[in-house]
């Protein structure tokens, strides 16, 4: 008698587990499907609040119109804070303004709570962690810091500037502008000693993926936080071997050499938050969803994936150092090197030497809505002359141009 009870019990438990594991899964076949539908060309748009979005949006969410003129609302709750004035809430408040689909909560880096994190859960890298975790928890158990340093996530508002590796920056003397933010996230290997006057000397964040990695130690920045990208599972990998100054293999799936050291104490590296990835590629860009998986066309740029980051996690956001102008062949490519422009179109399997996908919409809101420094895309010809920004600093809207280096103002 016992033994039937013990097995009817034990086909209850059985038939229990199917029926959840069965709404489990088609939980994520709907969470997939609601991605797919969200990179088709077309869509219904929702807002935060998951209200369908009327004609005058596009199919990624934007704006369809865009124009000068800061919404009313905005206008009156900033009117009374004084030039130059950091103000909180402004890129947030405008990014939900053009773009109301848009959702300012999102850590930057991972902590160890990310298993709990259903937008990255579920997907492998370079848009989620699964598959990760043992390497993740293990980074974090010796990293042990989460967050910005304490100095900067004190602050009351932060001004971010996210200093891309475009030639537009030789010769602008932006340097002093460009120290004069809060936070200064330079990207990959791109060198700041010896380029000073153009690109600044500060950094407090340095984003990039092994292959991007500065290979000398002494190229390294004193105080600012090592920050990797992971875009694939090997990535993590190497960072595990990076934290715990192990042998980094040469072999593990890297398309060119790697660093197989960053001279950066555990607590000083951390691990970009995914999300950013995910969200840059198929929120912002539209790129294709390819069920959630790396593929051929649908990885954004790192400079995308940083202005993604600097949008959750600054009040004010700038751009310098972006766009690529073909008008131009002879011109550098990047501000540190000689390779000229013309190179974008030899093959190479140098993403440096490819022009990013940064999609239409992120080109225009990068010229239009961020305040940009040191010029911008050119081809195709997207930046309207009267714009406002993400970052309030200057009202009147100086831009520096791209053509001729000097300031010019937009009313």
């Amino acid at each position: 008698m016992g033994l039937l009870v013990f097995v009817r019990n034990l086909l209850l438990a059985l038939c229990l587990f199917l029926v959840l594991g069965f709404l489990y899964y088609s939980a994520w076949k709907l969470h997939l499907l609601q991605w797919e539908e969200d990179s088709n060309s077309v869509v219904l748009s929702f807002d935060s609040a998951g209200q369908t979005l009327g004609s005058e949006y596009d199919r990624l969410g934007f704006l369809l119109n865009l124009d000068s003129k800061l919404p009313a609302e905005l206008a009156t709750k900033y009117a009374n804070f004084s030039e130059g004035a950091c103000k909180p809430g402004y890129a947030s408040a405008l990014m939900t303004a053009i773009f109301p689909r848009f959702s300012k909560p999102a850590p930057m880096f991972l902590d160890d709570s990310f298993r709990k994190w259903a937008r990255i859960r579920e997907f492998v890298p370079p848009f989620g962690i699964k598959g990760q975790d043992n390497l993740i928890k293990a980074i974090l158990s010796v990293t042990k810091e989460y967050r910005l340093t304490p100095a900067l996530d004190s602050l009351r508002c932060r001004r971010c500037i996210i200093v891309g590796n475009g030639g537009v920056l030789a010769n602008k003397s932006l340097g002093s502008r460009i120290d004069d933010y809060d936070i200064v996230v330079r990207l990959n290997s791109a060198p700041v000693k010896g380029f000073e006057k153009d690109v600044g000397s500060k950094t407090t964040l340095r984003i990039t993926y092994p292959e991007g990695a500065m290979q000398r130690p002494e190229q390294y920045e004193r105080d600012s936080l090592f920050v990797l990208a992971g875009f694939k599972w090997q990535d993590f990998k190497w960072l595990k071997y990076i934290v715990y100054k192990e042998r980094v293999s040469a072999s593990d799936g890297f398309w060119k050499s790697v660093a197989t050291r960053v001279p950066k104490e555990p607590p000083e590296i951390r691990i970009l938050n995914p999300y950013f990835i995910q969200e840059a590629a198929f929120t912002l860009i539209g790129l294709p969803f390819n069920n959630g998986l790396m593929g051929r066309g649908n990885i954004p740029t790192l400079g995308s994936v940083a202005v993604t980051m600097a949008l959750h996690g600054c009040d004010e956001v700038a751009v310098a150092g972006f766009g690529y102008d073909m008008s131009t062949p002879n011109a550098p490519l990047h501000y540190y090197e000689t390779v000229r422009m013309a190179a974008i179109k030899e093959p190479s399997t140098d993403p440096s030497l490819k022009p990013g996908n940064l999609g239409p919409v992120l080109q225009q809101l990068l010229c239009c809505y961020i305040w940009v420094m040191g010029g911008c895309w050119r081809e195709p010809p997207i930046c309207a002359d009267s714009c406002f920004f993400l970052d309030a600093q200057y009202p009147a809207r100086e831009r520096v141009s791209a053509e001729a280096g000097e300031s010019s103002r937009h009313h």
